[in-house]
Formats: C-alpha cells, sequence, structure tokens
C-alpha cells in the first residue's frame, strides 16, 4: 500500500507516494480540521468590533491627525486585502480627516517592490493611501527610544514615533526562535533599525533553551520585542491565524500584548503535533511567500530538526526563487568550510557584535551539526553545496540521496507537509 502526500511548494504543491512500511508519522497541526463559523472578512470585522483589552479603533482614532498602520512586508503572508480595508474604514469612522500612512515592517529585509505591494493590497490601496517601506539602515529615519530589557539600544522607524496613534496587522504562527510571530514583532523586528535587530537576535539569545518554537515564557528574545512595542506605544492590532490554504480562520484585535496572548492561546491548542523519530524527515516552509529563499527556508528545518534522529536526513522543500535571501546569511556558511569554527565565533560574540543575519546561520548550522541536509530547490547546484547542503531537484531524487548517506535500503520517514505551521512536541 502507498499513501500519497502533498507538499506546498512556491504557488503549487508536489507529492510524492510513500510505502506504508517506510512511512512512520506525518505531523500536521489540527488547524487544517478547524473550520471557523464566519467569512475571513467577518472573522476581521467580528475582532475589530470586540477588541481585547482596549476601546475599539474607531474610538482610539478620535481626535488624531497622524495615524501609522504598521503592515508587513512581502515575505509573510498577511492576508493585507482583508485586513487594512476594515481598519480604514474603522480609523475613518473615528477620524475621517486623519492623515494615514502604512509603514510596511520590512525589518532587516529588502525592500517590497510595486509589485508586490499591489499583490499584497490591491491597486486601490497602492494608488490612494501613503505608503512607506522601512529601511533599517535609514540612519535619518530613525529614532533612539531607549535601551532595551537585553541592554542593547532600540531604534525604530521615526514616522511611527511620530504618530500619534500607532496600530498594526499581522498573523500569528509558530515562529523557530520568537516563540509565536505576530503582535510585538510588527515593532522589533518590523521597523526597527538594524543595530537594534541585530542585539535582539544575538548568538546568547539565539542559544537559549526558550527560544524555540511555541514558547514566549522566559524567552528573552520575546521579552525585548514586547518592551520595544510597549515602548513605541502600539496601542492596537489585528492578528489573523491561517490554514494552509492562507486563508482567515482565527482573528483577534485589541491591545498588543493581550489581544497577542489570546491568538497564541487559540494556535497553540491547534499546532502541537508529537515527536515521531525518524531517518529521514521531510519538511516544507508551506510554500510561496515564505519559502522564496534559503534564509526562511531554515524556519521550517526547524521542526524536522526536532524529530528527526542524530546523524539522520532532513529533506527540505523550498522552491527559493529568490535565492539564498541574503549576502551576509550566504557567506557566512559558503566561505568557511568548517562548521564548527562558524559556531565557536558566533558564541563567542557579545550582543553588540552581531552581524547581519548571523542568528539565520547560527540555527542552519546548528541544524547540520545534527542532520545531513538535502536542499530541493530550483536553485542551482553549486549554491546549495556551498551553503552546506546537498542538492536536490525532487522529493524522489532526494530519498534516494538520503538512503546514500544513511547508508539503508529502508530508512524511516516522518514528513511535516507545512513545516511553519507544526510546534513539534518533544
Amino acid at each position: 500500500m502507498t499513501k500519497e502526500i502533498f507538499f506546498p511548494y512556491g504557488k503549487e504543491k508536489i507529492s510524492h507516494k510513500f510505502y506504508d512500511n517506510e512511512l512512520k508519522g506525518i505531523l500536521t497541526s489540527s488547524i487544517e480540521q478547524y473550520k471557523p463559523d464566519f467569512s475571513e472578512n467577518e472573522l476581521v470585522k467580528n475582532a475589530l468590533e470586540n477588541p481585547i483589552g482596549t476601546e475599539k479603533l474607531s474610538q482610539l482614532a478620535k481626535g488624531k491627525n497622524n495615524i501609522v498602520i504598521i503592515a508587513s512586508d512581502h515575505t509573510r503572508p498577511v492576508p493585507s486585502k482583508v485586513i487594512i480595508p476594515f481598519m480604514l474604514e474603522e480609523i475613518r469612522k473615528g477620524s475621517p480627516d486623519a492623515r494615514i500612512t502604512i509603514l510596511i515592517a520590512t525589518g532587516c529585509h529588502r525592500g517590497t517592490t510595486k509589485e508586490e505591494l499591489v499583490s499584497k493590497f490591491g491597486e486601490e490601496i497602492v494608488a490612494n493611501e501613503n505608503i512607506y517601506i522601512h529601511d533599517c539602515d535609514e540612519r535619518s529615519q530613525l529614532v533612539n527610544i531607549g535601551t532595551l530589557p537585553s541592554g542593547g539600544q532600540c531604534e525604530i522607524n521615526k514616522i511611527a514615533m511620530e504618530a500619534d496613534l500607532l496600530v498594526a496587522e499581522g498573523f500569528i504562527e509558530p515562529h523557530f526562535f520568537a516563540g509565536y510571530s505576530g503582535g510585538r514583532k510588527s515593532i522589533l523586528p518590523g521597523i526597527a533599525g538594524r543595530t537594534t535587530v541585530l542585539a535582539n537576535h544575538c548568538a546568547e539569545f539565539i542559544n537559549d533553551d526558550n527560544a524555540r518554537t511555541g514558547i514566549l515564557e522566559n524567552n528573552p528574545i520575546h521579552t525585548d520585542m514586547l518592551w520595544a512595542a510597549k515602548a513605541a506605544k502600539l496601542k492596537f492590532i489585528v492578528n489573523v491565524v491561517l490554514n494552509a490554504e492562507k486563508e482567515v480562520i482565527y482573528a483577534v484585535a485589541g491591545d498588543v500584548e493581550k489581544a497577542h496572548q489570546k491568538g497564541t492561546e487559540f494556535l497553540s491548542q491547534k499546532c502541537g503535533a508529537k515527536a515521531v523519530y525518524s531517518d529521514i524527515v521531510i519538511s516544507t516552509n508551506g510554500g510561496y511567500p515564505l519559502d522564496q529563499n534559503v534564509y526562511q527556508a531554515v524556519k521550517g528545518m526547524t521542526a524536522a530538526e526536532a524529530t528527526v534522529k542524530k546523524g539522520g536526513v532532513i529533506i527540505m522543500l523550498s522552491s527559493s526563487s529568490d535565492g539564498t535571501g541574503g549576502e551576509h546569511f550566504y557567506h557566512q556558511l559558503a566561505d568557511e568550510k568548517d562548521i564548527t569554527k562558524t559556531m565557536d565565533m558566533f558564541l563567542k560574540r557579545n550582543r553588540n557584535e552581531t552581524a547581519p543575519d548571523q542568528w539565520q546561520s547560527q540555527i542552519l548550522i546548528r541544524i547540520l551539526m545534527k542532520a545531513t541536509v538535502i536542499y530541493v530547490s530550483e536553485m542551482e547546484d553549486s549554491m546549495v553545496e556551498k551553503m552546506h547542503m546537498i542538492p536536490a531537484h525532487s522529493i524522489g531524487e532526494a530519498i534516494e540521496k538520503a538512503k546514500a548517506v544513511l547508508n539503508k535500503k529502508e530508512p524511516t520517514i516522518t514528513a511535516i507537509p507545512d513545516g511553519i505551521s507544526v510546534v513539534v512536541l518533544r
């Protein structure tokens, strides 16, 4: 008997038929079985009508003249076409003549293109609303708002600080070192300066056992992020939870901490999956837009890391149409053959010496020190090999290469169709 499993890959899905005796487990979240009682629009509207821990957005907007909405960038599947129109409507209900700026939270990513903005918001919003794309290195646009609990300086975009009402959209999913995405992440790293992001993503924190998927309590990265959000006076959020089809199935609105907490509580009940340890673990980054590059794909690898046997093989499916995802990230892997030397170098650096993209390289090296990674993508083989991974271009090819690495004819396999939607419980 065989079982066919479909894996998100780019904007499509690829499948593979597994024999029953080789497939040991399929890790999925129960989110895919959850069916909301309302449509996407109704869920967002209901959340706005019933905010948690604060007044309605329309009430908060009264008397405000300069309002900023922080919106996610092109690397996040946030359904801004659904969320932003309702936020704009609510704001204008309370303050019809307010100047509204949509500030794109790029973190340390590249700038979002106009084509990506149109895809995200629709032509009408792009044509008629004031949109500004954050650049973490644009020093003239940054202002220091204090010292993070970790000791790093907190610099954020001054457009946000000059607002008399600061709000944000976003989505909540398991996050491989912040615990969960959403909420406070709109500020840090969303609209923070590079030096602030580097301090927060330091080797010490990334190495902390609490800086893991699904953990907020005593997570030093989360602690910094929440402090930054409150210091920036982020007054209101609208966050959603998505299924594998990137459809809204749950929405919360209100206070940055309380609303986010309710969203993470909902998600934690739906996305836990007990580890099934195997020789080979196949994972994805949930398809487009999160599988555009190797940098982002590290997230999906961490789900596999939690359930692969030591010395085993992780097969990562990520189309990587955008390449490696960063020059710093690429060279930190490609320029040194001995990954243990690179890891030692990272761990010796203090938080104010963190290099750009170091955290992602650190996590990938941690994974590579446990398992071989076979990377299924559209990238050139040489690029993948320079990043200490084995290239492949189909699941079947990757499995054959994994068998050769393991020197096993019948290795056990665990499949994780969407590696970023699952919290693997060890």
